[in-house]
């Protein structure tokens, strides 16, 4: 789903809210009552709202999935609203004092009343997205196209449809790409990344442009669908015009997140961080705190520091297995301490001390490193500082081959395009989310 939808269905959220908190105080009160009991209400349930969207957020309600089918958005609404409402209802009660509400049957009122709203509002904007979509030209061979057809015939509300594909360029010619613009009432173009070069096929595209139709580079049409990037689609040139080495306030901000919230989640998590100290140091032989060499950022390696979970001397510095399902290394201590993810609190030391951030690709032994230089472009994850959680952690499963490590790189890669305090502040919300998950799985 495009920037833009995303948008338009959040701020579409925002107002049913505050339509919903209306028709509850309408039923509740009355016309004549409607204005003096809202402007009571307004500001607590404001308050609120913003955990209601954050909620929504975190329940996937602004993902391309979400809109799979009517069935699929009810539960998931449901839910989302369920849970927002029962948080709503805790919030009330523990601030009753500050706003002197407790808006027991509003709220259940309020929560119907919206999920009826929103539940419109999506299937409608479902409708306008899938009977509206724009019709799309692909100029180019690869083999992603096909990848993103079939994306496009499954989630039809991303509004784009194939129209037609010249995989055979040097037989294009523009009365051709002029009829078939018309006849399939094309509203994009998009052109391969590796043919935007050749003069023949740029000529073309700019010859199109009085045509009214918009012209878009494929991998960034892939990025926009898939939210990752077309590795195989890619030039050295793809990077120089898009990848900045250096963003100064980006960074210096960054960083002074990275040391503010890292040094009070050190401080929270102290006691937590001392009972696995004495779990691990009373239940197995072996150093506590495990240091592995990692590669960081421009390439330079540093130590990197976790609880050991693993048996002594059990291969835990082993480069040549992924850690498995049930692996037998595996004390029953560091099975908690995985699940839990209390190994990776040591961590906070390697943020505070600048080694990682917070967010950004995750930092790999340097043997790992090695073996996935094959990869084309891998050396560019190491332009941005490596991260406790990132975007590919976020949005796949943890690598345990050579193929799933490659399809990570390309969400590392697409982090480092796009890296932005927003996007870090989304990966943390989304990686809060994956946790809450793994524990009530």
């Amino acid at each position: 789903m495009s920037p833009l939808k995303k948008v338009a269905l959040f701020l579409g959220d925002v107002l049913l809210l505050y339509a919903a908190l209306a028709a509850t105080l309408f039923i509740r009160y009355g016309a004549g009552e409607l204005s003096a009991s809202f402007a009571v209400h307004v500001i607590p349930f404001s308050a609120i709202f913003i955990a209601w969207a954050f909620i929504f957020y975190l329940s996937d309600l602004y993902h391309l999935k979400s809109f799979s089918n009517p069935a699929t958005l009810a539960r998931n609404l449901s839910l989302a609203i369920a849970i927002a409402t029962g948080f709503s209802v805790v919030f009330f009660y523990l601030f009753s004092g500050f706003f002197e509400l407790t808006p027991k049957t509003n709220l259940l009122i309020f929560a119907a009343a919206f999920f009826a709203f929103d539940y419109g509002w999506r299937l409608g904007l479902f409708h306008v997205f899938t009977s509206g979509a724009a019709g799309v030209i692909v100029v180019g061979n690869s083999p992603r196209i096909a990848e993103i057809g079939k994306c496009l015939d499954t989630y039809p509300h991303t509004g784009y449809r194939i129209a037609a594909v010249f995989s055979d360029t040097a037989a294009l010619d523009f009365d051709t790409l002029t009829r078939t613009i018309r006849e399939k009432q094309a509203a994009l173009l998009v052109v391969q990344s590796n043919l935007s070069e050749k003069s023949r096929v740029l000529h073309l595209t700019y010859r199109a442009l009085p045509l009214g139709i918009a012209v878009i580079n494929f991998a960034d049409f892939y990025e926009m669908i898939f939210e990752k990037a077309p590795l195989e689609d890619l030039g050295e040139q793809w990077f120089i015009e898009n990848v900045s080495t250096r963003r100064p306030f980006y960074d210096r901000a960054k960083r002074l997140l990275d040391v503010v919230l890292g040094t009070i989640l050190a401080i929270i998590l102290s006691p937590f961080m001392l009972i696995a100290l004495l779990l691990i140091r009373f239940t197995s032989r072996g150093p506590v705190i495990f240091p592995q060499e990692r590669v960081g950022k421009n390439g330079k390696l540093f130590t990197l520091y976790k609880f050991r979970t693993m048996r002594h001397n059990a291969g835990e510095t082993s480069w040549e297995f992924w850690t498995e399902a049930h692996d037998s290394r595996i004390t029953p201590i560091g099975k908690f301490l995985r699940f839990t993810h209390m190994d990776e609190f040591p961590q906070l030391w390697n943020i505070i001390r600048g080694d990682i951030s917070f967010t950004g690709p995750r930092p790999e032994r340097e043997e790992l490193a090695t073996k996935y230089q094959k990869f084309p472009y891998y050396e560019m994850r190491h332009v941005v500082k490596p991260g406790l959680t990132g975007w590919a952690q976020i949005n796949y499963q943890p690598s345990a081959s050579l193929e799933e490590a490659y399809e990570k790189l390309k969400y590392d890669l697409y982090y480092v395009k796009n890296r932005s305090l927003f996007l870090d502040l989304l990966i943390i919300i989304k990686t809060i989310r994956h946790l809450f998950v793994s524990f009530t799985a």
